[in-house]
């Protein structure tokens, strides 16, 4: 399989999708949304190709591949909402990391290979990264959000946030995304407990009380809200914070574990 000008393709596809939805930064003018969308297709395919092409179709989850990937599910999942929602605009922030973190995994980290995983770990693994994926895009849409309420304080509206979709709908889709992001990740430690062996032992200790910290956070952001209506700055901190710590739960441990402590199991 040609990987190398997949890759190469799927860095250059994403850099133009992000170039033509920032188009109201440069120019004010409307962004190319079917133009970017387009093009990010693209990219999303052939960052595909590469993923499944590098080692046969088994999936890669050291540390660097795993940064590729996530990135990967999020920029597939910022595309398909976009089909129903108009966050186009985040793919100015996801396209670009996607093209970063893709270029690291296939240009500049040492090789690795891929992990025999039976399907059990397959299927926690997978729901584990849509969980990071759909609470991802929360996150950025959380940094939007935020920025959107101060400058409606300060009554001036910069040209990135007229690209965003309006406030309402930006809070409507966050706590949508929230929920969802909180059932998966309600499965992924289910499935964890279920499926993965030993997820008490000392390499895993860390992620599994992480993750299960994090489920806390977005629990109680849903209650919040539900019960007494929390919005704005204190939604905004709970879904950064939850996120931040289930970053460090998904990457902070596997960077110690792989890159420093160089431990073999994931």
């Amino acid at each position: 399989m040609l990987i190398t000008p997949a890759a190469l393709l799927a860095i250059v596809l994403y850099l133009a999708a992000a170039g033509a939805l920032a188009r109201p930064l440069v120019s004010g003018r409307q962004p190319l949304t079917r133009l970017g969308m387009g093009l990010a297709l693209g990219a999303l395919v052939a960052h595909g190709w590469v993923i499944l092409g590098m080692h046969g179709g088994e999936l890669d989850f050291h540390f660097f591949a795993a940064l590729s990937l996530a990135a990967w599910v999020i920029a597939v999942l910022t595309w398909l909402v976009n089909l129903s929602r108009p966050v186009a605009g985040l793919g100015v922030v996801v396209f670009p990391l996607a093209a970063v973190f893709l270029a690291i995994d296939r240009f500049l980290a040492p090789p690795s290979q891929a992990m025999n995983m039976d399907w059990q770990i397959k299927l926690h693994v997978t729901v584990a990264l849509l969980a990071f994926g759909v609470l991802s895009i929360a996150a950025v849409l959380a940094i939007g959000l935020a920025l959107q309420e101060h400058a409606l304080r300060r009554g001036h509206f910069s040209r990135w946030l007229r690209s965003l979709p309006p406030l309402t709908l930006t809070e409507s889709l966050l706590f949508r995304l929230i929920h969802a992001g909180f059932i998966l990740l309600t499965l992924t430690l289910f499935t964890g407990i279920v499926f993965v062996q030993n997820i008490f032992t000392q390499h895993l200790l860390q992620k599994t009380v992480l993750s299960i910290l994090a489920w806390l956070v977005f629990g109680a952001l849903m209650w919040g809200r539900w019960k007494y209506g929390w919005r704005g700055t204190r939604a905004v901190n709970l879904t950064l914070f939850g996120m931040a710590v289930l970053v460090l739960a998904f990457f902070g441990t596997k960077f110690v574990l792989q890159m420093i402590l160089h431990h073999p199991i994931d």
